[in-house]
């Protein structure tokens, strides 16, 4: 008994190995383009972003 459990148990892991390595090649497949595409149109790029953090004006302010 405690052996065809042990079996069960092995094919069911296997099993949801095989499905969570087709929903992430899914994923990817879905995902690569789309992602890559909006990062190349600059769709993430802040416009009023100069690259250096200024901080909050409070902040500025206890500093002085």
């Amino acid at each position: 008994m405690a052996e065809s459990a042990k079996s069960l148990a092995q094919q069911a892991e296997d099993n949801l190995e095989q499905v969570a390595e087709a929903v992430r090649k899914r994923f990817d497949e879905l995902t690569e383009g789309r992602f890559s595409d909006r990062i190349r149109e600059g769709r993430f790029a802040d416009s009023g972003d100069s690259g250096t953090d200024q901080g909050h004006p409070a902040d500025q302010h206890r500093r002085r």
